[in-house]
């Protein structure tokens, strides 16, 4: 079949293979079949009309990986809604920022977000009706009651509806990622995207994705519809484990995986014995994303498993994308590939395009078309005079058009009115064996304005103190130029990533900036 005949809908995949698993609890193994998936979201879809949602009209889902996730995405995808997932570890006055700024109808969540869901109503007035999984709580719709109430006959017209993100809120406020809704009836591609974006990762019916991330994760959200959209399996895990990650592989014989660099250093800490004990043969693509993948950590899981690693550069905002193969990854170490989408431009301080090997900002040209939901300040900020869009990196290409990518503006280091990028350094350190993880970051200086300093965690049973200090600088010393390098190391238990591993390097930087940080 090709991609110009596929049919984008689990609705098509249900007619064929109505008993075919759609998605997988990695723990439990409790799955929900194509047929049921296919039937609940028809009879939610009628469920959020009768509560007044039109075409454009926003859901939020504040669930945990769930097995019904799939539903109630693909109910307001096939009805032309926006559906916006809420991030499961924010605090109250931050779920209801999220939910009152996007506007939502309905709020779909369940007992296990009891806690934080019951203090929303009060916070979020004009959302029409709050739906409770798996028990509900005073002033809650049970959701299982009114899914099973609604005719589950097919739908009369079904127009793709969009996700609607919101940036994780590193620099702020998280901000919603709007994109137009493309007016396609459902089937005919997936958020706007044609088919042989999804083929590229190798996805199709026989795909048995793995997806470690939860689900509120714009690259687990993605990959979710795009697998389910292709008839293929997703195999979710409701918290990454590193063993169970392997476990999974050689129970489920997963096909594809979708992993951020933080889980490949937690899996390359697991012993050998413990590494060896799984079949992991099934695997044919491992894609690493949604932040830098250091090299010395991409060499080593490609020396393990074999060259079926690729990495991918791009953000929610779908501007444009880039990726690389592990053959090309050893021969470009630090690449992140050549354009899949998108005209690639790097763009100086001048305005004026660099060519090969000169650093600038990362633009691309031809994207997807997104705003910032209520901040035309911001969207616009994000746009030069051309149309180009950037994420806020910088890097440079080399000549034959592949990307590396230096750091993100926010995150440069003016020591001494000198850029410093970060990241170059942290990729040293993370090559050291006692590293498990790092940041670097620019800390007050009285004379320089900043200085360089390093935030290292280290691994279990390594000793902390001067000599390991000394030691690192060392190591950096000896591969980078003395002006980037770390003047001093704290070792910390833990640096504050997400659970999809993005650090927030604001909250580092604003430690540092207190006195007592000082």
């Amino acid at each position: 079949m090709t991609d110009q005949q596929y049919v984008l809908h689990v609705g098509a995949h249900a007619a064929v293979h109505p008993d075919k698993p759609a998605a997988v609890m990695a723990e439990s193994g409790e799955s929900v079949d194509y047929a049921t998936v296919n039937r609940r979201s028809i009879q939610l879809a009628r469920a959020f009309a009768a509560a007044g949602c039109g075409l454009g009209d926003h859901v939020a889902i504040l669930l945990e990986t769930h097995l019904r996730y799939p539903e109630v995405c693909w109910a307001a995808h096939r009805t032309g809604l926006r559906y916006t997932p809420v991030n499961t570890q924010l605090r109250i006055d931050e779920a209801a920022f999220v939910i009152n700024d996007c506007g939502a109808k309905v709020v779909v969540t369940s007992s296990r977000q009891r806690e934080v869901a019951e203090q929303l109503p009060a916070l979020c007035p004009n959302v029409a009706q709050w739906l409770m999984m798996d028990g509900a709580a005073d002033g809650f719709t049970a959701y299982e009651d009114l899914v099973d109430a609604q005719d589950d006959g097919p739908l009369e017209a079904e127009t793709e509806g969009s996700a609607m993100i919101y940036s994780s809120g590193t620099t702020g406020r998280p901000k919603g990622i709007k994109r137009p809704l493309s007016g396609h009836p459902v089937g005919a591609t997936l958020f706007g995207v044609d088919p042989s974006v999804g083929r590229g990762y190798g996805l199709g019916e026989d795909s048995v994705a793995l997806i470690p991330l939860p689900l509120y994760h714009s690259s687990g959200m993605t990959r979710l519809m795009m697998v389910l959209g292709f008839g293929g399996t997703v195999v979710l895990m409701a918290k990454f484990d590193p063993e169970g990650a392997l476990a999974a592989v050689e129970r489920y014989g997963v096909t594809q995986g979708l992993w951020v660099p933080t889980m490949f250093i937690r899996l390359l800490r697991l012993d050998a014995a413990t590494r060896g004990k799984y079949d992991l043969s099934t695997m044919t693509d491992a894609t690493v994303g949604s932040g830098p993948c250091a090299p010395a950590v991409k060499q080593a899981i490609i020396d393990w498993w074999g060259p079926i690693v690729t990495e991918s550069y791009g953000g929610t905002e779908g501007i444009g994308m880039t990726r690389i193969s592990s053959p090309e990854a050893l021969e470009r170490p630090g690449s992140v590939g050549r354009p899949v989408f998108g005209v690639l431009h790097i763009v100086k301080d001048d305005g004026t395009e660099a060519g090969p090997g000169e650093t600038g900002v990362v633009y691309f040209e031809g994207g997807r078309p997104f705003e910032y939901y209520n901040d035309p300040e911001k969207t616009a900020s994000v746009h030069n005079d051309q149309g180009w869009a950037t994420l806020g990196d910088i890097g440079h290409v080399d000549d034959d058009g592949y990307l590396y990518l230096t750091d993100r503006q926010t995150d440069v280091v003016i020591s001494g009115g000198v850029n410093i990028y970060p990241r170059e350094v942290e990729e040293v350190l993370l090559a050291q064996p006692e590293v498990d993880d790092a940041a670097v970051i620019g800390v007050p200086d009285d004379e320089f304005g900043e200085s360089v300093k390093a935030v290292v965690q280290v691994r279990e049973g390594v000793v902390t103190g001067p000599e390991l200090e000394a030691q690192l600088i060392a190591a950096c010393r000896s591969r980078l130029a003395s002006y980037k390098c770390p003047r001093s190391v704290d070792f910390v238990d833990d640096l504050p990533r997400q659970a999809t591993g993005k650090l927030f390097k604001r909250v580092l930087r604003d430690r540092y900036r207190q006195p007592a940080g000082r």
